[in-house]
């Protein structure tokens, strides 16, 4: 379906149009979800609430970006909303656990399945993505999204705000800052 086509779908029938999207991005934004929270129940819940704002926006959507666009945009919001109410909700329970019980609390590596990446050693997994969040921010993001969800560098543009050039910049500099770090990684790993 066009987005044009999309566009006079979601006017005439809103929830025929928000069916279209559960079914052609579900997997997309559910990579998202993984990405930034990398813990599948979070991002079983993230996606719900992306999903929720999409239908309660999709009045609101008039084509002036595409679609995959506004959907990441709405998707990047909402996980920085989710992450902000975890973060604030961890840090009440952390101080409550603190007050009653007076010892420190021990941190655990969070264990996660990308939908992306099938590498039967999870050590690696958690090496590749250890290395991909020591890059920069904006290296980090670009690369996120387009090695591992799939955007075209137009839609990483549209979504990062920034010309292709600077999205192509970016990920040279992430791919040969990556090879440094995997390199090393993996010459002291060689046995």
């Amino acid at each position: 379906m066009t987005e044009e086509e999309f566009l006079v779908l979601a006017q005439r029938d809103k929830d025929t149009a928000f069916s279209y999207l559960t079914i052609a991005y579900a997997q997309k934004i559910y990579g998202s979800c993984i990405q930034l929270l990398r813990n599948t129940e979070d991002a079983e819940d993230l996606l719900q609430e992306v999903f929720v704002a999409i239908y309660l926006s999709l009045d609101s959507f008039n084509g002036n970006s595409k679609l995959s666009t506004w959907i990441y945009a709405i998707t990047h919001n909402k996980g920085k909303e989710f992450l902000r109410n975890k973060t604030r909700i961890k840090r009440q329970g952390t101080l409550t656990i603190l007050d009653d019980h007076s010892e420190g609390i021990s941190s655990h590596t969070i264990n996660f399945n990308h939908p992306g990446v099938e590498l039967e050693d999870k050590e690696r997994a958690q090496i590749l993505f250890d290395a991909i969040d020591s890059l920069a921010e904006n290296q980090s993001r670009a690369f996120r999204l387009a090695k591992i969800e799939g955007y075209s560098y137009t839609e990483i543009s549209e979504m990062m705000e920034m010309s292709v050039s600077s999205i192509e910049s970016l990920l040279f500099r992430a791919n040969k800052r990556l090879r440094e770090l995997l390199g090393e990684y993996y010459l002291k790993n060689k046995s």
